[in-house]
């Protein structure tokens, strides 16, 4: 084989052999993709009444993380946490903001970034979604060294992409 060539005639995933590297079931992207969707249609139930999403759930998390620190963090700490551009956490903040969860105000020191803070409805929430963890370890059967591995292995991905410059 000349040069960056790769022979590939196997392509092993979940403990099974594959003739075909292009099979489905074979990709990891399809994996992963497949798993978030599941997952997320897990919390979806649980969410719905604190009136949030997904994604909105994260970026409460985010918040949360920082309230116990006792930081706050702008628009653009929460994108880089949260691996979102500011074009996308923005519709999510604002929904929040809406709701009563977060106030968004421009830095005193710097007029161009917006610091993201809980407000005490946001704060109490946390103690609103202190179920879902429990619930979802429920929902998925895993035990709980098993959603740790998953873990492991995901935030894995995460890491190669940060390494490859997707985000």
């Amino acid at each position: 084989m000349a040069g960056d060539e790769v022979d590939v005639t196997v392509a092993r995933g979940a403990g099974t052999l594959f003739a075909d590297p292009l099979a489905l079931e074979a990709q990891v992207c399809f994996a992963l993709s497949a798993g978030a969707r599941g997952m997320v249609a897990l919390y979806r139930p649980l969410l719905e009444p604190l009136g949030i999403t997904h994604p909105q759930y994260l970026v409460l998390l985010a918040l949360w993380q920082d309230d116990a620190a006792g930081t706050t963090s702008t628009v653009g700490d929460l994108a880089g946490r949260l691996h979102l551009d500011a074009g996308t956490l923005s519709p999510l903040l604002k929904r929040l903001e809406a709701l009563g969860y977060v106030r968004r105000s421009r830095s005193p020191d710097d007029g161009r970034q917006v610091r993201v803070t809980l407000t005490a409805e946001g704060r109490a929430r946390r103690r609103d979604a202190e179920r879902i963890p429990p619930s979802i370890v429920a929902a998925t059967g895993l035990s709980l060294d098993e959603l740790a591995e998953v873990h492991a292995a995901a935030s894995k991905v995460v890491a190669a992409a940060l390494r490859a410059g997707v985000y």
